[in-house]
């Protein structure tokens, strides 16, 4: 019995250690200075301009599936795809510094599967992983959005909400350049970025 009293106590310690530190990190910002929202569109655009576009969909080495996500080229007519962005934790309406989350494209994929942003395997070739779209509900599937030393927002890959066995492989996410393509991946330089509302 005091084992189970025991037990509920500390269940509900570390979940008010959750809810304070929810509250005590800042929202992530639109760039009319509103924090972003769940079940509202974004764009994801660099925060340097004439580098290229919003973020998007692509296709990697003449492969379908699974697309990835990259930048629009600089003088194309396309914009790109707005995404959406949920908490891992339960409750929030406002999404938070340094909180894990998921990031979806709003749009639709010839891959039969979900336009919802994962952590791919690492690239033999560049020793990065990159940014893809697929189903996932493990850790991969959850990313965060950081603010730097400068004030720049930038997305990276550390899951502190979510469970994950063992220590993460952290990385930020910044641009790889293949063949033309601009594409998002994680374990390099970071790449500034700032939101849009749609």
């Amino acid at each position: 019995m005091m084992l189970c009293k025991s037990l509920v106590a500390f269940s509900y310690l570390c979940l008010v250690m959750a809810v304070s530190s929810i509250a005590q990190s800042p929202p992530v910002l639109d760039t009319e200075g509103r924090p972003l929202q769940i079940n509202v569109e974004y764009f994801i655009k660099p925060a340097v301009t004439d580098v290229a576009g919003n973020l998007t969909l692509l296709t990697r080495k003449g492969d379908q599936c699974p697309f990835h996500v990259g930048q629009v080229p600089l003088r194309s007519q396309e914009i790109g795809f707005g995404v959406t962005f949920t908490p891992y934790l339960p409750g929030e309406d406002t999404i938070r510094e340094g909180r894990d989350l998921k990031v979806v494209f709003q749009a639709f994929s010839i891959c039969i599967t979900s336009t919802a942003w994962r952590v791919g395997e690492t690239d033999p070739t560049t020793g990065r992983r990159f940014v893809e779209t697929g189903d996932d509900d493990t850790a991969t599937g959850y990313f965060r959005i950081d603010r730097d030393n400068f004030g720049v927002y930038n997305i990276g890959w550390c899951p502190s909400d979510v469970p994950i066995r063992g220590r993460p492989r952290c990385g930020r996410a910044g641009i790889l350049i293949e063949k033309g393509l601009r594409l998002l991946a994680l374990d390099g330089s970071a790449f500034p970025f700032e939101f849009v509302r749609a």
